[in-house]
């Protein structure tokens, strides 16, 4: 029996917002004979928090501002309340049962069963400003929310055979099983509502509500940067009027796949694999071939690695609700599954008697069938690469120091899309920054009075990054950054304690894709660790 249970409670660097959770996950193993055991592995988490900010521009018209000067807003701000929080309570339950068929072949099968649930009220701030043609100087954002009430159920069955065979003297390892998936998920949420407008700029409120909302209706509208009312009675009064949502949404996958690794000589293996999946939902019924190869050779063995592998998948793609212009009225579209085909090709080294690990590899993904539309308009005629290069470097140089470095550099581009599509010739949104790259080195002392203690600093840097980026509207850019980071920590055999200073600059930085987020400041962590 094993237990692992965490508590987790964090304050916002905002002037408003919590997060905490409580974790638990019991696991039982049994072994019955020498053939037979049983594994039970569960998992409960309880969260609460509020919503986090997050800031959404314009999608129908060319933007009013296009970068985080431009806007001009303030991340200390919130624009919510500790009153109005989200709840995510989730389980989650597998029983195994593993047994020896013989020498060379082992059963494995495995039933789960999953629940997640999100309760409580959602947020976001959606940019407004053109609607308002007296306003010349700064932004207005509108405040939608709604009562989140929505349960997702998972069940899973799988059965694996694993053999380890030898063919003609050549190891063979090989999996062949049957999955089967089924998600069920049951909305009854509540539709959106605006609740307030923020205004964002120099002008004085008095010109504001005057120019914009005018005097007699709304000249209270917009008070010190923020309006509505952001109590859980105020907000359910607002909400009382919307329809709720009465969605149960079902999916079925059933897979079979068969994969085999050859050792065609102690330094060459090549391994092959077919992946079958037909989905099934309440509209459409889908099948999806993935075949995948690879091959390692290795000049030194167990030191320096050569790899290469191609990857023909798929991702299946969940039915959308598009409007209609001409009529208003909603239709629910259904899609074939985006299809992805992948090389790769790079190395792993192991150097100097285990004291440095190293990957290098350079990837060329190529995806089809790719949605893309506004909620408006929307087609799966898209296209698009992604090609780039990564590095991950472990190394231990000496006794007690450790040092941990990554980089990646990514492009990545739209290439086919509808005739005036807004995303044609684009770096899609979900690209992220184009160079991303990290260092974390740590030292502990071995040995004397201050065995166990040591000292940690590194950082993460990420270069600017196009969250949105439209032919229509525009771009929208958030900057790059660099954030660093230090610990303190004490280390033995049943305690561990760790402090850690994070964004020890006080970088003001912010991530998204089509969405604003701002991130923490300078804050303290602290982390408690007992083994028994």
């Amino acid at each position: 029996l094993r237990i692992n249970t965490a508590y987790h409670t964090q304050n916002s660097f905002q002037d408003a917002g919590f997060s905490k959770s409580f974790f638990f996950a019991p696991s039982l193993s049994y072994q019955v004979n020498d053939r037979l055991s049983f594994l039970i592995n569960t998992e409960f988490y309880s969260g609460e928090s509020t919503n986090p900010t997050m800031l959404f521009v314009d999608r129908g018209a060319p933007l009013t501002v296009t970068n985080i000067e431009e806007l001009g807003y303030n991340s200390n701000r919130s624009y919510t309340s500790n009153d109005l929080t989200l709840k995510n309570p989730t389980y989650s339950l597998q029983g195994q049962m593993n047994y020896i068929l013989s020498e060379n072949w082992t059963s494995e099968t495995a039933v789960s069963r999953g629940s997640s649930k999100s309760e409580g009220y959602y947020s976001y701030l959606y940019e407004t400003t053109r609607f308002y043609e007296g306003l010349d100087e700064g932004v207005v954002l509108t405040r939608y929310m709604n009562n989140q009430n929505s349960t997702t159920l998972t069940t899973d069955f799988q059965q694996n055979f694993i053999g380890d065979f030898e063919i003609f003297g050549m190891r063979n390892r090989m999996v062949a099983g049957l999955d089967y998936f089924q998600r069920e998920t049951i909305d009854n949420g509540t539709g959106y509502v605006g609740n307030g407008n923020i205004y964002i700029g120099n002008a004085s409120l008095q010109n504001v509500n005057e120019s914009v909302f005018g005097i007699t209706e709304q000249a209270n509208y917009i008070t010190s940067g923020d309006s509505g009312i952001l109590s859980t009675a105020a907000v359910d009064g607002l909400l009382v009027n919307t329809n709720r949502n009465n969605n149960i949404v079902k999916e079925d996958i059933y897979s079979a796949y068969v994969s085999n690794v050859l050792n065609i000589t102690p330094a060459l293996s090549a391994m092959a694999s077919l992946r079958i999946d037909q989905f099934e939902n309440d509209s459409n019924s889908q099948t999806a071939l993935s075949p995948k190869f690879g091959v390692v050779y290795q000049p030194i063995l167990d030191r320096v690695s050569v790899f290469a592998n191609y990857m023909d998948g798929f991702s299946n793609v969940a039915p959308s609700e598009v409007i209609n212009q001409d009529t208003g009225e909603t239709n629910r579209i259904t899609f074939d599954p985006e299809h992805a085909t992948q090389f790769e090709i790079g190395t792993k080294l192991n150097l100097f008697n285990d004291k440095l690990f190293a990957t290098l590899s350079y990837y060329d993904i190529q995806v089809e069938n790719i949605v893309l539309g506004n909620g408006i308009n929307v087609n799966q005629d898209g296209t698009q690469y992604s090609r780039g290069f990564e590095a991950r470097i472990t190394a231990s140089p000496v006794d007690g120091l450790n040092l941990i470095a990554g980089f990646s550099h990514n492009d990545s581009e739209v290439t086919e899309a509808s005739e005036n599509d807004d995303f044609l010739g684009r770096r899609p949104e979900s690209a992220g920054p184009e160079t991303l790259a990290n260092l974390w080195a740590s030292y502990k002392f071995t040995a004397g009075v201050a065995q166990g203690f040591g000292l940690g600093f590194g950082g993460n840097y990420a270069s600017d990054n196009m969250i949105f980026n439209r032919n229509t509207a525009g771009i929208f850019t958030l900057p790059s950054y660099t954030v660093i980071n230090a610990a303190v920590f004490y280390d033995v055999d049943k305690f561990s304690i760790n402090l850690k200073l994070n964004n020890l600059t006080n970088e003001d930085y912010f991530n998204g894709w089509s969405t604003i987020n701002p991130q923490a400041p300078r804050n303290f962590a602290a982390a408690l660790t007992y083994r028994f």
